[in-house]
């Protein structure tokens, strides 16, 4: 079944963020994942929430994004995106 990761992401450092966004697209694909959507045009339609950077990946399974979630090639990645960003992740079982 399929899994999705949701991320809300707030750059703050774009320099820094601009290293994460080049080197990090190996490493989903390397664990079977894919972005849906990577930025882009938002609308908020209903609620409170109000993305500043909206990214959905898609992944084979929640085992699959967990393994990359926690890999050795995302893991420093992850650090980078961490000082640069504030992001909210989520994830999510597909059907």
């Amino acid at each position: 079944m399929s899994a999705y990761l949701i991320a809300d992401v707030e750059v703050l450092d774009s320099a820094e963020y601009e290293t994460y966004r080049q080197q990090v697209p190996a490493t989903i694909a390397a664990f079977g994942g894919r972005y849906l959507v990577r930025g882009g045009a938002l609308t908020v339609l209903e609620g409170a929430w109000s993305p500043k950077r909206c990214v959905i990946l898609e992944f084979p399974s929640l085992a699959q994004l967990q393994a990359w979630y926690e890999s050795p090639a995302y893991v420093p990645l992850r650090a980078i995106r961490e000082r640069s960003t504030k992001s909210n992740l989520v994830m999510v079982e597909g059907l």
